[in-house]
């Protein structure tokens, strides 16, 4: 199975050793407020991308998704302000946040599997709303308003997952994985009926596929796509509250998917590249001072 042709495994080579370059150019704002918050986000949105593109299904509950990863591995942290009930390693807790997120996002898939386009977007984009709601009011599992703070991370070869070249190479590992299995996936005989129920779902149920299952297992995969960008964030700002899963970062994510553009799944990490930068920089350009 040919997943890219030469010439684009040439680019992805070169692309890949120019951001393994970045520590040698970059300072560590750069390194982790822009271009790590980039790849952790992007993979959030490359969850979204996948849907999108591939399976014609605009979901914007990959926030919330990735909120039950980040719930999840907090809770079970170690180091987690206050201490859940069931404290395990990062090495357990990160695999079974992901494996949480996968349910979750199957259990979306499950509820939307009839739906299409706008009603699509209203029952995920309710979905993300209402769990952002019941974590701000659940005191005994999410600490309300709160939330779990000092969810650090492993350390990594004996250093803090918080030194900016851990954080920074960690991020672009998984990134570049996942962006890899993306690629894969849409050209194994799955992808290609989730190609097909996009194009036509009559038809290719007409010609035997079960089109739901296809619909329900690309949620659980994007779900388990978006788990990794949901750990990663988690650890990123050292914790999670209802507000970083809430509607703003629902519709960010969905904003870093648009202006990247859906037609591939590298315009997820370019579009949370222009995000983090107008994010960080938008104040100073237009001043904090307008009247």
């Amino acid at each position: 199975m040919i997943v890219m042709s030469t010439r684009r495994w040439v680019m992805t080579g070169i692309g890949i050793a120019f951001l393994m370059t970045l520590p040698l150019l970059l300072p560590n704002f750069w390194l982790v407020n822009i271009f790590g918050r980039a790849l952790v986000y992007g993979i959030v949105a490359l969850s979204l991308t996948f849907l999108a593109h591939y399976g014609g299904f605009v979901s914007l509950a990959q926030t919330m998704i990735a909120g039950v990863a980040g719930y999840s591995v907090a809770m079970m942290a170690p180091t987690a302000i206050p201490l859940g009930d069931v404290a395990l390693p990062y090495a357990l807790a990160i695999p079974l946040a992901v494996l949480a997120a996968s349910f979750a996002g199957a259990v979306v898939g499950l509820i939307a599997v009839n739906t299409r386009e706008i009603y699509l977007l209203m029952i995920t984009l309710a979905l993300a709303v209402g769990f952002s709601l019941f974590a701000q009011s659940n005191i005994t599992w999410f600490n309300g308003y709160e939330g779990i703070r000092n969810v650090v991370g492993p350390e990594i070869f004996g250093r803090p997952f918080r030194t900016p070249l851990v954080f920074y190479y960690t991020a672009l590992i998984v990134a570049v994985l996942l962006y890899l299995l993306v690629l894969y996936v849409v050209r194994t005989p799955f992808g290609l009926v989730l190609q097909a129920i996009r194009d036509s779902d009559r038809r290719t149920a007409a010609i035997g596929f079960h089109v739901g299952l296809h619909r329900v297992a690309s949620f659980a995969l994007a779900g388990f796509i978006a788990g990794w960008g949901g750990v990663l964030i988690t650890f990123y700002n050292i914790g999670i509250t209802p507000s970083s899963i809430g509607l703003w970062a629902t519709v960010g994510v969905l904003i870093m998917a648009v202006i990247g553009g859906l037609g591939h799944p590298l315009g997820a990490f370019i579009g949370a590249l222009i995000f983090a930068m107008m994010d960080t920089f938008a104040s100073s350009i237009i001043g904090h001072d307008r009247a």
